[in-house]
């Protein structure tokens, strides 16, 4: 595993959240970030459902035509920012040209009414997340809270991703770094 120092483009890996996050809405946080540039960055929250907003009634809001029952493909709080916003986190087996956005991994990200259409009748990626809002930062400001210990990255694993079990993907994803959540501490030094 890449220590951070030798991470120079953070585009499709995950941002962790240390145990001291300062901000509730990143606690415990898992993010797979989709852009990552001397612009800032931009990643998605996939461990955090958004409880108050349910996929067959999002699909109703937007009139999107479903064939028969749709799944009850849990929403995502995707981050704070636009979160009227909708994202669709999802495998690389499904694209819709100019308007998917690859991202290292096997990802893309998709925001558009087109693969809401493609999964309400079945025929979208085989693994898919959605999202409303995202997670951003300003030019330098996520390198800056990696330097503060206010994250961890690592590698994205597209089973933890995908998985529906929210509640243990924080943890999971400590896990895959070989590290326990019971004896991660929030505060780091400086050699």
């Amino acid at each position: 595993m890449p220590i951070l120092s030798e991470i120079t483009d953070l585009t499709g890996k995950l941002l962790i959240a240390m145990p001291d996050m300062g901000d509730p809405r990143f606690e415990k946080s898992v993010i797979l970030v989709c852009s990552h540039s001397s612009e800032g960055s931009m990643g998605l929250i996939v461990n955090k459902c958004a409880d108050e907003v349910k996929f067959p009634e999002l699909l109703e809001q937007l009139k999107v035509t479903t064939t028969g029952q749709v799944k009850d493909t849990p929403v995502h709080f995707g981050g704070p920012v636009e979160t009227g916003r909708g994202f669709v986190l999802h495998s690389d087996d499904f694209d819709e040209d100019e308007a998917s956005m690859e991202i290292p991994g096997g990802y893309r990200v998709t925001a558009t009414v087109g693969i809401l259409e493609a999964l309400a009748q079945g025929d979208g990626p085989s693994q898919s997340l959605m999202a409303l809002g995202y997670a951003g930062w300003g030019p330098g400001q996520l390198e800056g809270e990696l330097q503060n210990n206010g994250w961890l990255a690592s590698e994205a694993d597209s089973e933890l991703v995908f998985s529906t079990d929210n509640d243990g993907k924080w943890s999971g994803a400590l896990k895959n770094m070989g590290i326990s959540a019971m004896h991660l501490s929030g505060s780091g030094g400086r050699a």
